[in-house]
């Protein structure tokens, strides 16, 4: 009879479990030496019990510089997948752009007026509405801009409408000011006395010529004065 097949499943007996481990991790670490010597290649070998002992095999160099190697050869080719993928992608939106530039450029030729004779009468009808549409909307814009600025221009127009006035308020002010300067000061009257000509200032004694016609005012206190001192002038000359 042959032998049964065996199941892989958890051994539940901790001591079976652990010489079943013993036996297979020394046959495993054989396996890998043996491929190291027979194929000429670098096996890296780490075992991990269940209860935390490890065991490594290294087969030329040391455990940790196989493990380095593995990590910059990882690195480095999902550094070259990411950047062949990248390097489609790019393309491909290179090839996306550049078909969308020539269409520009195709259109704005067409509403140019340019290349016109290879246009359909749909594709010419569409031009047309684009155009139509197009010349509507820098009216619209063109309007828009024309009422703005008149709206300012009469903006800035009562602003300065309202600057005039109040400066021809202050003008009438200041020359009202001067007037009544000018009619209560008594300098004015005053100033007579003093305007004297030259050869008048120089001699004090010489009276003033009095034009013909002209009246003296004399004040009243002055009148009563002369008729007192007259009257005692009279008593006087009788007496003597």
């Amino acid at each position: 009879m042959g032998r049964g097949k065996v199941v892989l499943e958890r051994i539940e007996n901790k001591i079976n479990r652990q010489v079943t481990f013993s036996k297979r991790r020394n046959g495993l670490l054989k396996k890998a030496y043996e491929l190291s010597v027979l194929c000429d290649a670098e096996v890296a070998l780490i075992i991990f019990s269940s209860r935390g002992k490890v065991s490594e095999f290294g087969s030329n160099t040391s455990v940790p510089e196989t493990l380095e190697k593995y990590w910059q050869h990882r690195y480095s080719s999902q550094f070259n997948n990411i950047a062949e993928d990248d390097t489609q992608t790019l393309y491909q939106e290179i090839l996306r752009l550049k078909a969308k530039y020539e269409s520009l450029q195709r259109s704005q030729r067409h509403l140019l007026g340019e290349e016109l004779e290879t246009l359909t009468v749909k594709e010419l009808y569409k031009i047309e509405k684009q155009l139509d549409r197009a010349l509507s909307q820098a009216r619209q814009k063109k309007t828009q801009l024309l009422l703005e600025r008149t709206e300012e221009l009469r903006k800035r127009e009562l602003e300065l409408e309202d600057q005039n006035k109040q400066l021809k308020s202050q003008l009438e002010l200041e020359q009202c000011f001067q007037a009544a300067q000018g009619l209560g000061d008594p300098n004015m009257e005053a100033g007579n006395e003093y305007n004297m000509p030259p050869s008048q200032a120089n001699h004090p004694l010489q009276q003033p010529s009095i034009p013909m016609g002209y009246h003296q005012f004399i004040p009243q206190e002055r009148v009563t004065e002369a008729r007192v001192n007259r009257g005692a002038n009279k008593r006087t000359a009788g007496w003597l």
